[in-house]
């Protein structure tokens, strides 16, 4: 299955739609410590700010002064390596 973003409401935040669905939601903000490792590896990358992972999509939500060129980018081939 691919992996789609869809823009948000919150010009931060960006939806990756990845067709799994996750049975328990998690939300994971930047300093927070996480056993889940696709959380963490997103979490990893510059300017993100948080993490939600729920129903089929994960919502990634970054820094305003961080542009999302790099961040959507890498997101999306962790999201793929993943899920896809």
């Amino acid at each position: 299955m691919s992996v789609s973003t869809h823009a948000t409401p919150n010009p931060n935040a960006l939806k990756f739609t990845v067709g799994v669905h996750f049975d328990t939601p998690i939300t994971v903000a930047a300093g927070q410590e996480t056993d889940d490792p696709v959380a963490a590896s997103l979490l990893g990358l510059h300017g993100v700010a948080s993490v939600f992972m729920t129903a089929d999509f994960v919502t990634v939500s970054k820094a305003p002064d961080v542009p999302w060129e790099h961040i959507e980018a890498e997101a999306r081939r962790i999201l793929k390596a993943a899920f896809g």
